[in-house]
């Protein structure tokens, strides 16, 4: 698929055409504060994307993390992040990098700023920083500390990096315009003291940059031409052109904003889901109902319907919410061509072939994908007893229904025609067994005269079966804006989520597969093999990845 013309790429080939840079350096800058959501999707796409369309004339996009909170950041996450990056296709070769690893130079940029007269420490608490900042419609008190020396301002903060400050009790500001219309102008904190150990560099810094500052310095550092950022940051440029302009940088980078990627029944927030995580509502980062990355590939959905949704929606200015109904479609459409069909039973209903002889049995031919003939087939055992699925049988059938019934007849997927001579009942009238005789020299032949079979229905060798356990997962939230819920998000969680469905019998085949391996329950859905349960042969665990049709809204 060829990419969409946009207005950053628009920008990109101009600059390139005019001699204004002679190759394309993009960045992706996750904070190490939790897993990568499915809104990060599309600028992990676009950032990486420039690099792979630009390459000729040497582009590239780094993978940096901005690790400059360790209060809120674990090296669990940087691995995360690097995995999720990783499975959607893409690579940063040497050009890993940490806002850590330049902590000296934002430190040495702060010292400039100071000597300019640009710069000063103030000691005043939270609050009163927080309500001398004004309004929208008032001016900022300036700080009392805003004219201290350039000499007393050095000193203080050597001491802020020495600790010899308490957290909270002196930050470093930017002296700008107190009066500026951009709140984020009016002297923006530039560092503050946090007496905490990184995962990085440990107990060494006593004081770290804030955002704003390290973010463009670290831009700058790497060269980066294009610094792309979501919508958020656009009443933050100013202050990330200011902080180029005034510190000694070695490049000057260009900050363009676009929207995020937005989905319905989800929630974008890394917070939300540290609640989710932290409250057990939902088993750790990687829960398949998680909007997460890891989450995604957990639940089996491929990363190349993830790029898909990225391509289709596009890059805009445009905010905007995605119908989680698409990243299901372009799943089962992806999955449809290239995963192989399995036989499963879910809800086992037990059928004897009374004239087939006990100790019998054969191989069938079944196709593994109908849309994929290089697929093949492979072979399926049979033998007198199999699991059929109890809504395969109906004792008294509306008038529509074409699988097995008294006294009608139904093929089996691949195998003979059977047809129905008895069937046993327990205490409560619940069919218990089904009786039949299978039709001699069926296989793929059709019904003998006298015989109407309009159906053929999936099934498994009872003697050959293997049992599983199969969670079926569906979309967390029952609300399409979950973060308007009048009584907050977690009041709209979907009760039936996850289903836990034990003693399913599967075809032998799927006692052997890979963990992360994908198939289609044969008329069921898409499922994959759980990464961190299933064992081959051992322990069968299986998560559906999305039904076969959309169960919400119109396709229901």
């Amino acid at each position: 698929m060829s990419k969409k013309r946009d207005f950053i790429r628009d920008i990109i080939a101009e600059d390139l055409a005019s001699g204004k840079h002679e190759t394309t350096i993009t960045r992706f800058p996750p904070e190490p504060n939790g897993y990568l959501h499915l809104g990060h999707a599309r600028a992990i796409c676009l950032n990486f994307g420039l690099a792979q369309e630009n390459a000729a004339s040497g582009a590239r996009c780094h993978l940096r993390f901005d690790d400059t909170n360790p209060a809120k950041e674990e090296s669990e996450y940087v691995e995360s992040i690097k995995r999720d990056v990783a499975w959607l296709g893409f690579e940063w070769g040497e050009h890993l990098y940490f806002a850590s690893d330049y902590f000296e130079f934002f430190y040495d940029c702060a010292v400039h700023l100071i000597k300019e007269g640009k710069a000063y420490v103030d000691e005043q608490t939270l609050e009163q920083m927080r309500t001398n900042r004004g309004s929208v419609t008032e001016p900022g008190m300036p700080s009392p500390f805003r004219e201290r020396s350039v000499e007393e301002n050095l000193a203080l903060f050597a001491d802020m990096r020495e600790g010899k400050f308490a957290d909270g009790t002196a930050v470093l500001r930017a002296k700008i315009d107190m009066a500026a219309p951009n709140m984020n102008m009016r002297d923006p904190v530039l560092y503050r003291v946090m007496n905490a150990p990184h995962h990085n560099t440990g107990d060494k810094w006593k004081i770290y940059p804030m955002y704003d500052f390290a973010h463009p310095l670290e831009d700058a550092k790497e060269h980066i031409t294009h610094s792309l950022c979501t919508l958020e940051f656009e009443d933050h440029r100013p202050l990330y052109n200011w902080v180029v302009e005034n510190c000694p940088v070695p490049a000057q980078p260009r900050q363009i904003e676009f929207s995020r990627l937005n989905f319905t029944y989800t929630v974008m927030s890394k917070r939300k889901f540290i609640e989710l995580v932290n409250e057990g509502i939902v088993d750790g980062w990687d829960d398949p109902r998680m909007p997460t990355i890891s989450g995604a590939r957990r639940r089996g959905i491929p990363a190349q319907a993830i790029r898909e949704v990225c391509e289709i929606t596009g890059i805009t200015k445009q905010v905007g919410v995605t119908d989680i109904a698409l990243l299901e479609f372009e799943t089962r459409k992806i999955l449809n061509k290239e995963v192989n069909r399995r036989m499963v039973v879910m809800d086992p209903l037990k059928v004897v072939l009374v004239n087939y002889d006990a100790d019998r049995s054969e191989t069938v031919k079944v196709p593994n994908n109908p849309e994929d003939e290089s697929a093949g087939e492979r072979d399926v055992a049979l033998g007198r007893e199999l699991w059929i699925e109890r809504a395969d049988f109906e004792l008294e059938p509306h008038k529509k229904y074409h699988r097995l019934k008294p006294d009608g007849a139904v093929r089996l997927r691949g195998g003979y025609i059977i047809k129905h001579v008895g069937h046993e009942l327990n205490e409560a009238g619940e069919v218990t067994e089904v009786h039949c005789e299978y039709l001699e020299g069926t296989i793929g032949q059709n019904a003998p005269e006298g015989v109407v079979c309009k159906a053929a229905i999936h099934w498994v060798s009872a003697a050959h079966a293997q049992e599983a356990e199969v969670r079926l997962y569906d979309r967390l939230f029952t609300a399409e804006n979950p973060d308007a819920a009048e009584d907050g998000f977690k009041s709209v969680l979907n009760p039936n989520s996850l289903e836990v469905v034990t003693g399913v019998q599967v075809e032998a085949a799927l006692a052997d597969m890979e963990p992360g391996e994908r198939c289609q329950f044969e008329r069921v859905g898409y499922f994959v093999a759980d990464s961190e349960e299933y064992v081959a042969g051992e322990k069968l665990v299986f998560n559906r990845t999305v039904a076969l049709r959309d169960s919400w809204g119109g396709g229901k």
